[in-house]
């Protein structure tokens, strides 16, 4: 069973969102890195692009197959994870930790609360 931590928000798409104060932090699942199994790439958004909810903004390669990472919400990319490049196996072993993608300053903060909830995103992957 995955690992759905209740205090995230989830996109359809299996990314989530952590947000407090001025800036949302955002990955993806457990579920989404089980399906991917070892992550071998991980290309992510320039800090300054502004994004849209549901654009393709960063793209994770494993030795399975490679995937589009959509924002899942609208704003400006104002950090990314540094870690990534060269240690992209974080994302298998700390999805919602050190394997965070990117961080964004939301510019319509109420699509957060339009995103699933732990139990819907839950109902979504049969978990």
């Amino acid at each position: 069973m995955s690992n759905v931590p209740s205090e995230l928000r989830y996109a359809k798409s299996h990314e989530w969102v952590r947000s407090g104060g001025e800036l949302a932090e955002i990955g993806i699942t457990d579920h989404a890195q089980h399906e991917l199994t070892d992550v071998v790439f991980v290309e992510l958004p320039v800090v300054g692009r502004k994004v849209k909810a549901g654009e393709v903004c960063a793209v994770v390669e494993s030795v399975k197959t490679a995937s589009d990472i959509y924002s899942p919400i609208s704003g400006e990319v104002v950090a990314v994870n540094g870690a990534l490049p060269s240690q992209p196996s974080l994302v298998n072993t700390a999805p919602y930790g050190e394997g965070w993608f990117f961080k964004v300053r939301p510019s319509a903060p109420a699509e957060v609360s339009a995103l699933l909830t732990a139990d819907q995103y839950r109902a979504q992957i049969g978990g």
